[in-house]
């Protein structure tokens, strides 16, 4: 799980370098495997707009720009496919110094004289892969620093090697929730007011897979714009953590995935067919995914389905028939709930290994569906704009069970740590994770939140007490017992003398499969 910081500090007050951070949640039990800038070292690349643009007289793929830095303008032979009048975008002056190192000079390309260089993603080291320059929004100052424009230096990337058990820190809000507890902030969901439906259309769902899937919460967005953009800042926050910005609405989906950790899709509204059914698979169905790979599916796997068949494998990927393009104006928001058993494997059986599938299968909130609907809507309204519906929710309150209290023994707590602990300290530690905790005569009866699927036992509460007072707290305890000598007996002779006696008289032995 990658977590750029400048992004958790949206969520909890960090007063920590990186580096002292990400030994503070190593020690807390989330391994950071690294700590990343947020872009490599490149030194006098400013914010610049083509004026004109002019064919090359000597190569039919090239142009030549004149750039405006705000201070002057410069000549500038250019191969990107979007080089256009009016476009922003990062620019090297001769002298500017790219990641590695190399300097930008003057240099003459086909007969014609280039001052600089117009940069993309990939040039900047910002990506391995990049279609065309990197595009600026138009409100982008002429003449400021790259670096300083796109906060390059203020932030740097946690790689967390999270543990399978671990679902709940999948997400930025996850891991800004540990941050807040294990260091003593303060850490709360901020409470927004639902957003107004501006019509009432809603989208039928059923839910016909029982424990699989018993919850799906939807919207209708109507009349997006088809010219908007993704504002730079969220295709900055995804390519930090490791995504590529694609289409408005779907970089929406994974943004919200990214910070709430449930996982989003959305439908082009006019390619469904009359309804939406979550159901299992029918023997030999075939379906077309996103990326383009065909399957065939059985009745093991679970599908969102309309009237014309599978349009997508449930909470895996989504189908190629019912995906947004720059034609979609309407769009349907889905979040759902998979239940980690029926997603179990599901994935693999297709050699798929997305980042839905790896959520749902270690578990996501399932009280968190909605919420996640109104993020999304939220963002979209501000970026492609639209008309919401009601937000429709659909349920099986019967798969949808309250977790059971756990029972922790002070006296068991206190024995497998080998450390003394309060019954304060113990409420608190406990508390600060977001549980239920209720004391009965030396003993809690201790309610985990929906979302930490990874307890169920006294000893899962016993290690949580110990991460929120420490390991480093607590202290090495000798084991004191009584010790017994054994018996020599030279009447008995061991396994180890007898399979050393036929190895000197010739003998090899073998080990067998088990089975």
């Amino acid at each position: 799980m990658r977590v750029s910081v400048e992004w958790l500090q949206d969520w909890v007050d960090i007063d920590l370098g990186p580096e002292e951070l990400a030994e503070r949640l190593t020690v807390a039990g989330l391994e950071v495997d690294s700590v990343e800038t947020a872009a490599p070292d490149f030194e006098g690349l400013v914010v610049a707009e083509i004026a004109s643009v002019e064919p090359h007289p000597n190569a039919d793929r090239l142009v030549v720009c004149r750039v405006d830095d705000g201070e002057a303008q410069h000549s500038v032979v250019c191969g990107a496919p979007n080089a256009s009048s009016g476009l922003r975008a990062p620019f090297a002056a001769i002298g500017a110094r790219l990641p590695g190192g190399s300097k930008v000079g003057r240099a003459k390309i086909r007969g014609v004289t280039s001052e600089g260089m117009l940069c993309s993603e990939k040039d900047l080291g910002l990506a391995d892969e990049s279609d065309g320059l990197l595009q600026l929004p138009q409100d982008a100052p002429l003449g400021q620093s790259v670096r300083d424009y796109l906060k390059l230096d203020d932030d740097a990337v946690l790689d967390i090697d999270l543990t399978p058990n671990r679902g709940d820190c999948f997400s930025v809000i996850g891991i800004a929730r540990e941050i807040a507890a294990t260091n003593g902030l303060e850490f709360e969901l901020p409470a927004k007011p639902a957003i107004a439906a501006q019509h009432e259309e809603i989208f039928e769902v059923v839910l016909e897979a029982g424990g699989g899937c018993p919850r799906f919460v939807g919207r209708v967005l109507r009349g997006i714009s088809m010219s908007a953009t993704t504002p730079a800042w969220l295709v900055e926050r995804l390519r930090r953590v490791g995504l590529r910005a694609i289409h408005p609405v779907v970089d929406v989906t994974n943004y919200v995935m990214l910070e709430l950790g449930q996982p989003l899709h959305s439908y082009d509204l006019r390619k469904l067919d009359t309804c939406i059914a979550v159901r299992l698979a029918n023997e030999a169905e075939k379906l077309t995914l996103l990326d383009g790979r065909n399957v065939d599916l059985d009745p093991e796997v679970m599908v969102i389905a309309d009237n014309s068949g599978a349009i997508g494998l449930a909470g895996i990927m989504g189908g190629q028939s019912t995906a947004v393009d720059n034609e979609t104006r309407d769009v349907f928001l889905e979040a759902a709930y998979f239940s980690p058993a029926a997603m179990a494997g599901r994935a693999r059986r297709f050699g798929l290994h997305t980042d839905a599938s790896m959520r749902f299968e270690r578990g996501v909130d399932p009280e968190h569906q909605a919420r996640a609907i109104e993020r999304a809507t939220e963002l979209l309204l501000d970026i492609v704009g639209g008309e919401p519906g009601l937000l429709n929710e659909s349920k099986l309150p019967e798969y949808l069970d309250e977790r059971a209290p756990i029972r922790l023994r002070h006296e068991r707590l206190q024995s497998v740590l080998g450390l003394g602990i309060s019954a304060e300290t113990v409420e608190q530690s406990l508390r600060v994770l977001a549980m239920d905790v209720a004391r009965d005569q030396g003993k809690w009866r201790v309610t985990p939140p929906a979302f930490r699927f990874d307890l169920s036992i006294e000893e899962d509460l016993i290690e949580e007490v110990a991460r929120m007072i420490g390991y480093d707290n607590i202290p090495v305890t000798p084991e004191l017992r009584a010790g017994h000598l054994g018996k020599a007996d030279e009447s008995r002779v061991t396994e180890d003398r007898l399979a050393d006696l036929l190895a000197a008289r010739g003998y090899s032995e073998i080990i067998s499969y088990s089975f």
